[in-house]
C-alpha cells in the first residue's frame, strides 16, 4: 500500500489546540463493524459498552521532557528527553543550529546543569546529565505538547495533558495516551457501576509517534521503538473476557500496540510480556486481542491512521473521517474521539 492511500484533507481550524472545559464533553463517532458511522457524545460510551466488557488503559505519565538551554558558545538548544537509560544518561532529541558532536557540552537553567553529548544511537543523541534527570526535568522542563498545537505548553496542559489515572511511578512518556484524556473520575465510576471492567498496561510513548512516514511504500517504514509492559494478570483478564463472549476495548493506539505486541511476542498466546516494541499495524494485520478501539482522530498519512484502518478498513475510516470533517469534529490530541469496531469480529 502507498502512503498516499492514507491522505485526507483537514482544515486547520479543526485541529483542537486546547482542551474542552470538561474532559468527557467531547463528541464520539462510532464506526461499527459494517462500516456505518453514528454520531454520539463521549458519555454515550456508557450505552455502547456492555457489562462484562473490559477496558484496557495505558497508565503511563508524561514527563516534562522538553528542556531549553544553550551551548558552551552561547547558541540556543532544545533537548527533548526520549528515554532514560539510567539516573543520569538518556537518549534525547537535540535541536540546535548545528548537530552537536561527541564531547559537546550543553547547559540548562542558568548553567546549573551540564549535559554532555556522548554519541548517537540511531536518530537520538546519548547524553549524560550532571544532575539526576528527573530532578532536572521537574525543575526546568516543560510538557512536550504536540508540535501541531503551534504553541508553548501552558498551565492548563499540566493537568489536561495527563490522564486522571496515570501512575506517578511510571513517569516516562513524552506524549500522552490521548484517547484516555476523555475519561474523568465521574465517567470511570459510572462505567464501573455498570459492570464494565478495566485493566492497565504500560507503554511509554516516544516522540517518534509524531514523526512522518518517509517511504512511499508503507511496508518499508521502520517503526520507532517504545517500551511496554503487559502483566500476566492483564492478559488473564483479557482471556476471561473473551471466553465469556464479552469484548476487549483498547483505549488508544498505545494500549493496542502494547497488548498486540505481547500476543505477538508469545506466538499469539495471551500471556504477559515486557520489552521494546516496534510493532507496525497496518491493513492486513490480524488482531489477536483488540475487539474494539477508543481513539482520537489521527494525522493524515500517519502510522496511527494505518493502525485504525487495519481494525476496520481504509475505505471505512476515510469515509468516517470525511464525515467528521463535514460535521466539524475536533481533531488530534485534544480533539474528539472514535469508537471503532473490529470488522473481522
Amino acid at each position: 500500500m502507498q502512503l498516499s492511500d492514507f491522505n485526507f484533507d483537514l482544515p486547520d481550524e479543526l485541529i483542537a489546540r486546547y482542551p474542552l472545559k470538561t474532559r468527557s464533553a467531547s463528541r464520539l463517532l462510532h464506526l461499527d463493524a459494517n462500516g456505518t458511522y453514528h454520531d454520539h457524545q463521549f458519555t454515550d460510551i456508557l450505552d455502547l459498552l456492555s457489562p462484562g466488557d473490559l477496558l484496557v488503559l495505558n497508565d503511563t505519565k508524561v514527563m516534562k521532557a522538553r528542556l531549553k538551554g544553550k551551548r558552551a558558545t552561547g547558541g540556543a538548544v532544545e533537548v527533548l528527553v526520549e528515554r532514560m537509560q539510567d539516573k543520569f544518561i538518556a537518549h534525547c532529541h537535540i535541536k540546535a543550529s548545528n548537530s552537536p558532536k561527541p564531547g559537546a557540552e550543553l547547559f540548562i537553567g542558568e548553567d546549573q546543569v551540564k549535559v554532555t553529548v556522548q554519541g548517537r544511537h540511531e536518530n537520538l543523541f546519548i547524553v549524560e546529565f550532571s544532575q539526576p534527570i528527573l530532578d532536572v526535568l521537574d525543575q526546568y522542563g516543560s510538557l512536550p505538547i504536540p508540535p501541531y498545537f503551534n504553541r508553548e505548553a501552558e498551565d492548563i496542559d499540566t493537568e489536561r495533558y495527563q490522564t486522571v489515572f496515570n501512575d506517578p511511578t511510571k513517569l516516562a512518556s513524552v506524549a500522552a495516551p490521548t484517547a484516555s484524556l476523555h475519561f474523568d473520575e465521574v465517567l470511570l465510576k459510572k462505567l464501573e457501576e455498570k459492570g464494565i471492567n478495566k485493566t492497565f498496561v504500560t507503554l511509554h510513548v516516544g516522540a517518534g509517534t509524531f514523526l512522518p512516514v518517509r517511504t512511499n511504500d508503507i511496508e518499508n517504514h521502520i517503526m520507532h521503538s517504545e517500551w511496554c509492559d503487559v502483566s500476566d494478570a492483564s492478559m488473564q483478564l483479557i482471556k476471561e473476557t473473551k471466553a465469556r463472549g464479552n469484548r476487549v476495548i483498547a483505549v488508544g493506539t498505545t494500549a493496542t500496540r502494547a497488548t498486540e505486541s505481547a500476543a505477538q511476542a508469545n506466538g499469539g498466546e495471551l500471556k504477559g510480556w515486557t520489552g521494546d516494541t516496534q510493532i507496525f499495524i497496518y491493513p492486513g494485520y490480524e488482531f489477536k486481542v483488540v475487539d474494539r478501539l477508543i481513539t482520537n482522530f489521527h494525522l493524515p498519512e500517519s502510522t496511527l491512521l494505518m493502525l485504525v484502518s487495519a481494525l476496520s478498513n481504509r475505505d471505512n475510516i476515510l469515509n468516517a473521517y470525511n464525515h467528521a470533517v463535514t460535521e466539524k469534529y475536533r481533531f488530534f490530541s485534544y480533539g474528539d474521539a472514535m469508537l471503532i469496531d473490529n470488522q473481522a469480529k
